[in-house]
């Protein structure tokens, strides 16, 4: 049990909203548009290695998935990644996890101020919080996209100072919401549920949590 927070700050993929459920379609989607462009002819790499670079700056996921290929193809597919992407949240692809909405409802009502950092791009965060009916219920949505952050800890520590929060809780599943709490002196909340990186993900956490709707019952 921990002291109550005076803010919470959560990652937004893999924590909030189930990724997965609107990455595959969006990520064969970009593949195949490009090989009927003619800017990629190989088959489409393995959906795990953008799964398993979850969490990651968007710079460094194209690296990885594409790592033979030259900047203008990795370019291109970010481009058109982030083009599906959108246009499937509109259609209405992606969920957010079993009790996401129905908690942060309950700690705004505690008074917890409730804030989103993530290292996605600003449509792609807003998009989601808009679409999923979450948006109200956050004071402020951050993006790396937005802010040009180099890594999850400065955009975490930019959010802090900004709102003047001096208490809060990191709300994570990758190794980089790790690192951003500890390195901003806040408590740590490993979200074990999304399944995208192995058991060292969560490593320095202060605790972790199986389902959404326990970090109700972390606080006194």
């Amino acid at each position: 049990m921990f002291a109550k927070p005076e803010a919470m700050i959560f990652d937004m993929d893999g924590t909030l909203f189930q990724t997965e459920s609107l990455l595959i379609p969006a990520y064969h989607a970009t593949f195949d548009e490009m090989r009927r462009e003619g800017s990629y002819a190989e088959e489409t790499p393995d959906e795990g290695i953008i799964i398993g670079c979850l969490g990651m700056l968007l710079s460094e996921i194209w690296r990885r998935v594409l790592p033979n290929a030259g900047e203008e193809v990795r370019q291109r597919a970010d481009e058109l990644f982030m083009r599906y992407e959108l246009e499937y949240l509109e259609k209405g692809y992606g969920e957010l996890y079993p009790g996401v909405e129905e908690t942060l409802s309950k700690l705004k009502e505690a008074g917890i101020r409730l804030f989103v950092a993530s290292n996605g791009l600003e449509d792609y965060v807003r998009g989601v919080a808009r679409l999923k009916g979450i948006a109200p219920l956050f004071e402020e949505l951050y993006s790396a996209g937005e802010f040009q952050t180099a890594s999850k800890v400065d955009l975490v520590h930019l959010l802090l100072e900004r709102h003047n929060v001096r208490h809060a809780w990191m709300v994570g599943d990758r190794s980089s919401d790790v690192e951003a709490g500890l390195k901003n002196s806040l408590t740590v909340i490993g979200c074990d549920y999304a399944g995208f990186g192995d058991g060292s993900e969560l490593n320095g956490s202060h605790t972790r949590i199986r389902h959404f709707a326990d970090l109700s019952g972390l606080y006194a």
